[in-house]
Protein backbone atom coordinates (compact mmCIF):
# COMPACT_ATOMS: atom_id res chain seq x y z
CA UNK A 1 0.00 0.00 0.00
CA UNK A 2 1.74 3.48 -0.71
CA UNK A 3 2.71 5.98 1.84
CA UNK A 4 0.63 8.84 -0.15
CA UNK A 5 -3.13 7.53 -0.25
CA UNK A 6 -4.45 10.88 -1.20
CA UNK A 7 -3.31 14.35 -2.67
CA UNK A 8 -5.80 17.49 -2.02
CA UNK A 9 -5.05 20.28 -4.06
CA UNK A 10 -5.58 24.38 -2.35
CA UNK A 11 -7.97 26.69 -3.49
CA UNK A 12 -7.40 30.10 -3.40
CA UNK A 13 -9.59 32.57 -1.48
CA UNK A 14 -9.41 36.38 -0.91
CA UNK A 15 -10.73 37.07 2.52
CA UNK A 16 -8.98 40.74 1.95
CA UNK A 17 -5.65 38.77 1.59
CA UNK A 18 -5.02 35.65 0.00
CA UNK A 19 -5.78 32.17 1.55
CA UNK A 20 -4.91 28.52 0.28
CA UNK A 21 -7.43 26.55 1.21
CA UNK A 22 -6.82 22.78 2.25
CA UNK A 23 -9.90 21.75 4.33
CA UNK A 24 -12.70 20.55 4.35
CA UNK A 25 -12.99 19.52 0.44
CA UNK A 26 -15.07 17.02 -1.05
CA UNK A 27 -12.18 14.85 -0.67
CA UNK A 28 -11.63 15.06 2.73
CA UNK A 29 -13.51 16.82 5.50
CA UNK A 30 -11.08 16.25 8.19
CA UNK A 31 -7.73 14.36 8.98
CA UNK A 32 -7.97 13.62 12.67
CA UNK A 33 -9.29 15.99 14.75
CA UNK A 34 -8.26 19.03 11.96
CA UNK A 35 -11.68 19.86 10.53
CA UNK A 36 -10.17 23.03 8.59
CA UNK A 37 -6.79 23.92 7.27
CA UNK A 38 -5.77 27.69 5.60
CA UNK A 39 -2.34 28.75 4.49
CA UNK A 40 -2.30 32.56 4.83
CA UNK A 41 -0.53 34.42 2.43
CA UNK A 42 2.44 36.19 2.34
CA UNK A 43 0.41 38.68 1.87
CA UNK A 44 1.90 42.57 2.44
CA UNK A 45 -0.71 45.75 3.76
CA UNK A 46 -0.56 49.07 3.11
CA UNK A 47 1.42 51.34 5.70
CA UNK A 48 -2.15 53.38 7.07
CA UNK A 49 -5.46 51.93 7.26
CA UNK A 50 -6.38 48.45 7.77
CA UNK A 51 -6.63 46.38 4.59
CA UNK A 52 -6.22 42.73 5.57
CA UNK A 53 -7.42 43.10 9.30
CA UNK A 54 -9.88 40.61 10.52
CA UNK A 55 -12.69 42.17 11.96
CA UNK A 56 -14.27 40.75 14.94
CA UNK A 57 -16.15 37.60 14.22
CA UNK A 58 -17.97 34.48 16.20
CA UNK A 59 -17.26 30.79 16.46
CA UNK A 60 -18.19 27.64 19.04
CA UNK A 61 -17.33 23.75 19.00
CA UNK A 62 -14.05 24.32 17.82
CA UNK A 63 -10.00 25.94 18.64
CA UNK A 64 -8.26 27.55 16.29
CA UNK A 65 -4.73 27.24 15.86
CA UNK A 66 -2.31 29.75 14.33
CA UNK A 67 1.37 29.53 13.42
CA UNK A 68 3.04 32.17 11.53
CA UNK A 69 6.25 31.86 9.53
CA UNK A 70 6.52 35.83 8.82
CA UNK A 71 5.51 38.82 9.97
CA UNK A 72 3.22 38.83 13.23
CA UNK A 73 -0.65 39.44 14.26
CA UNK A 74 -2.42 41.03 16.85
CA UNK A 75 -5.03 38.67 18.44
CA UNK A 76 -8.33 39.83 20.54
CA UNK A 77 -10.87 38.09 21.63
CA UNK A 78 -14.18 38.60 24.11
CA UNK A 79 -12.29 37.22 26.79
CA UNK A 80 -10.13 40.25 27.11
CA UNK A 81 -7.15 38.91 25.93
CA UNK A 82 -5.31 41.07 23.58
CA UNK A 83 -1.98 38.99 22.29
CA UNK A 84 0.72 39.75 19.49
CA UNK A 85 1.58 36.36 17.77
CA UNK A 86 4.87 35.93 15.86
CA UNK A 87 6.44 33.26 13.73
CA UNK A 88 7.64 29.96 15.76
CA UNK A 89 5.02 30.51 18.69
CA UNK A 90 1.17 29.19 18.83
CA UNK A 91 -1.85 30.57 19.24
CA UNK A 92 -4.76 28.27 20.96
CA UNK A 93 -8.04 29.47 21.29
CA UNK A 94 -10.93 27.59 22.67
CA UNK A 95 -14.43 28.48 21.38
CA UNK A 96 -16.62 26.03 23.35
CA UNK A 97 -19.99 27.29 23.79
CA UNK A 98 -18.82 30.89 21.84
CA UNK A 99 -16.10 33.17 21.33
CA UNK A 100 -15.79 36.51 18.85
CA UNK A 101 -12.50 37.22 18.25
CA UNK A 102 -10.66 39.61 15.84
CA UNK A 103 -7.07 39.71 13.78
CA UNK A 104 -5.32 42.55 12.50
CA UNK A 105 -1.58 43.57 11.06
CA UNK A 106 0.55 45.41 13.94
CA UNK A 107 1.12 49.05 12.74
CA UNK A 108 5.25 47.98 12.91
CA UNK A 109 4.23 45.44 10.38
CA UNK A 110 2.68 47.67 7.95
CA UNK A 111 5.35 50.59 8.50
CA UNK A 112 7.69 47.94 7.61
CA UNK A 113 6.06 46.71 4.35
CA UNK A 114 6.78 42.62 5.97
CA UNK A 115 5.25 40.07 4.24
CA UNK A 116 2.62 38.11 6.69
CA UNK A 117 2.40 33.87 5.98
CA UNK A 118 1.53 31.24 8.44
CA UNK A 119 -1.53 28.74 9.04
CA UNK A 120 -4.72 28.87 10.46
CA UNK A 121 -6.55 25.67 11.59
CA UNK A 122 -9.59 24.60 13.36
CA UNK A 123 -10.27 21.68 15.69
CA UNK A 124 -12.85 19.48 16.35
CA UNK A 125 -13.90 19.56 20.31
CA UNK A 126 -14.52 16.14 21.87
CA UNK A 127 -17.97 15.69 21.77
CA UNK A 128 -18.20 16.06 25.98
CA UNK A 129 -16.65 19.31 24.90
CA UNK A 130 -18.21 21.33 22.65
CA UNK A 131 -19.91 23.36 24.79
CA UNK A 132 -17.12 24.35 27.48
CA UNK A 133 -16.42 27.13 28.55
CA UNK A 134 -14.43 29.54 26.11
CA UNK A 135 -10.22 29.90 26.65
CA UNK A 136 -7.19 31.08 25.07
CA UNK A 137 -3.46 30.15 25.03
CA UNK A 138 -0.76 31.60 24.01
CA UNK A 139 2.67 29.49 23.68
CA UNK A 140 6.01 31.40 23.08
CA UNK A 141 8.39 29.86 20.15
CA UNK A 142 10.75 29.63 23.08
CA UNK A 143 8.97 27.25 25.24
CA UNK A 144 8.05 24.66 22.15
CA UNK A 145 10.33 21.68 21.20
CA UNK A 146 12.38 23.30 18.42
CA UNK A 147 15.58 21.27 17.12
CA UNK A 148 17.55 20.27 13.94
CA UNK A 149 18.21 17.21 12.63
CA UNK A 150 19.81 15.53 9.58
CA UNK A 151 19.47 18.64 7.42
CA UNK A 152 15.85 19.30 9.01
CA UNK A 153 14.76 22.36 11.34
CA UNK A 154 11.54 20.91 13.17
CA UNK A 155 9.15 22.37 15.81
CA UNK A 156 6.78 20.34 17.26
CA UNK A 157 3.92 22.32 18.15
CA UNK A 158 1.29 20.02 19.57
CA UNK A 159 1.28 16.48 20.81
CA UNK A 160 4.10 14.06 20.26
CA UNK A 161 7.24 13.08 18.33
CA UNK A 162 10.81 12.09 17.60
CA UNK A 163 10.59 11.44 21.60
CA UNK A 164 9.63 14.98 21.89
CA UNK A 165 6.31 16.45 23.71
CA UNK A 166 4.94 19.77 22.94
CA UNK A 167 3.67 21.19 25.90
CA UNK A 168 0.22 22.58 23.98
CA UNK A 169 -2.32 21.21 25.76
CA UNK A 170 -5.77 19.56 24.07
CA UNK A 171 -8.59 17.22 25.15
CA UNK A 172 -8.20 14.86 22.15
CA UNK A 173 -4.75 13.08 21.47
CA UNK A 174 -3.33 15.73 18.30
CA UNK A 175 -0.26 15.86 16.13
CA UNK A 176 0.98 19.17 14.63
CA UNK A 177 4.65 20.13 13.76
CA UNK A 178 6.70 22.19 11.30
CA UNK A 179 9.48 20.96 9.36
CA UNK A 180 11.99 23.42 7.09
CA UNK A 181 13.77 20.67 5.25
CA UNK A 182 17.01 21.59 2.94
CA UNK A 183 16.99 19.71 -0.78
CA UNK A 184 18.07 15.81 -0.40
CA UNK A 185 16.76 16.08 3.86
CA UNK A 186 15.15 13.16 4.85
CA UNK A 187 12.67 12.77 7.58
CA UNK A 188 11.04 9.75 9.31
CA UNK A 189 7.48 10.05 9.80
CA UNK A 190 6.13 9.52 13.83
CA UNK A 191 4.45 6.08 14.51
CA UNK A 192 1.48 5.54 16.16
CA UNK A 193 -0.38 8.88 14.64
CA UNK A 194 -3.74 7.90 13.76
CA UNK A 195 -4.49 10.11 10.94
CA UNK A 196 -1.35 11.86 8.87
CA UNK A 197 -1.06 14.31 6.32
CA UNK A 198 1.53 16.26 4.81
CA UNK A 199 1.13 19.82 4.09
CA UNK A 200 4.04 21.45 1.65
CA UNK A 201 3.91 25.49 2.24
CA UNK A 202 6.80 25.89 -0.11
CA UNK A 203 9.11 23.25 -2.05
CA UNK A 204 8.76 19.45 -3.11
CA UNK A 205 8.24 15.93 -1.72
CA UNK A 206 9.07 12.57 -2.80
CA UNK A 207 6.82 10.59 -0.64
CA UNK A 208 7.54 6.73 -1.45
CA UNK A 209 8.42 7.32 -4.92
CA UNK A 210 5.10 10.09 -5.64
CA UNK A 211 5.28 13.24 -5.95
CA UNK A 212 3.95 15.93 -3.43
CA UNK A 213 4.11 19.96 -5.14
CA UNK A 214 4.14 23.12 -3.20
CA UNK A 215 0.25 24.04 -2.18
CA UNK A 216 -0.41 20.31 -1.93
CA UNK A 217 -1.63 18.42 1.25
CA UNK A 218 -0.68 14.64 1.07
CA UNK A 219 -3.12 11.87 3.22
CA UNK A 220 -0.41 9.60 4.30
CA UNK A 221 -1.05 5.86 5.56
CA UNK A 222 -2.29 5.66 8.85
CA UNK A 223 0.49 4.69 11.84
CA UNK A 224 2.83 2.84 9.65
CA UNK A 225 6.20 5.40 9.44
CA UNK A 226 7.65 5.99 6.80
CA UNK A 227 9.83 8.77 5.55
CA UNK A 228 9.41 12.10 3.17
CA UNK A 229 12.58 13.08 1.05
CA UNK A 230 12.90 17.30 0.10
CA UNK A 231 13.40 17.08 -3.34
CA UNK A 232 14.13 21.06 -3.24
CA UNK A 233 14.27 23.17 -0.06
CA UNK A 234 10.74 22.96 1.70
CA UNK A 235 8.28 24.06 4.39
CA UNK A 236 6.25 20.77 5.14
CA UNK A 237 3.69 21.25 8.03
CA UNK A 238 2.65 17.70 9.29
CA UNK A 239 -0.80 16.78 11.18
CA UNK A 240 -3.16 14.32 12.31
CA UNK A 241 -4.41 12.88 15.29
CA UNK A 242 -7.67 11.41 16.49
CA UNK A 243 -10.96 12.00 15.52
CA UNK A 244 -13.90 13.26 17.40
CA UNK A 245 -16.40 10.40 17.96
CA UNK A 246 -19.09 11.58 15.99
CA UNK A 247 -19.17 13.61 12.59
CA UNK A 248 -19.01 17.31 12.70
CA UNK A 249 -20.70 19.72 10.24
CA UNK A 250 -19.63 22.99 9.60
CA UNK A 251 -21.42 26.54 8.91
CA UNK A 252 -19.48 29.67 8.31
CA UNK A 253 -17.41 29.82 11.35
CA UNK A 254 -19.44 27.23 13.64
CA UNK A 255 -18.42 23.56 13.72
CA UNK A 256 -20.82 21.12 16.15
CA UNK A 257 -21.95 17.65 16.29
CA UNK A 258 -25.58 19.17 15.98
CA UNK A 259 -26.97 20.72 13.17
CA UNK A 260 -29.50 22.83 15.14
CA UNK A 261 -26.88 23.86 17.27
CA UNK A 262 -25.19 25.80 14.64
CA UNK A 263 -28.68 27.08 13.39
CA UNK A 264 -28.72 28.35 16.67
CA UNK A 265 -25.13 29.87 16.75
CA UNK A 266 -26.62 31.62 13.30
CA UNK A 267 -29.49 33.46 14.91
CA UNK A 268 -27.31 34.31 17.90
CA UNK A 269 -25.08 36.35 15.83
CA UNK A 270 -27.43 37.80 13.70
CA UNK A 271 -29.67 39.03 16.99
CA UNK A 272 -25.98 40.16 18.59
CA UNK A 273 -26.54 37.83 21.11
CA UNK A 274 -22.43 37.18 21.50
CA UNK A 275 -19.93 38.23 23.51
CA UNK A 276 -17.79 40.91 21.53
CA UNK A 277 -14.57 41.97 22.00
CA UNK A 278 -13.60 44.68 24.20
CA UNK A 279 -12.95 48.20 22.34
CA UNK A 280 -14.18 46.86 18.64
CA UNK A 281 -17.44 48.08 17.18
CA UNK A 282 -16.96 46.68 13.90
CA UNK A 283 -17.76 43.09 13.49
CA UNK A 284 -18.65 40.90 9.96
CA UNK A 285 -22.04 39.98 9.28
CA UNK A 286 -23.33 36.85 8.94
CA UNK A 287 -22.26 35.17 5.49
Amino acid sequence: MPLLTQTIASQTRDIGFPVRRLLPTRQARRVGPFVFLDHMGPAHFAAEGSAGDVRPHPHIGLATVTYLFSGAMMHRDSLGTVQRIEPGAVNLMTAGSGITHSERVPADIRRQGAAVEGMQLWLALPDELEECEPAFAHYPAEDLPRWEQDGVELNLLMGEGWGRRAPVAYPLPVFYASAVMQAGARLALPEGVDELAAYVAAGELDVDGAVLNANELGLLRNGQGGELIARRDSRVMLLGGTPPASPRYLDWNFVSSRRERLAQARADWIAQRFPMVPGETEFIPLQ
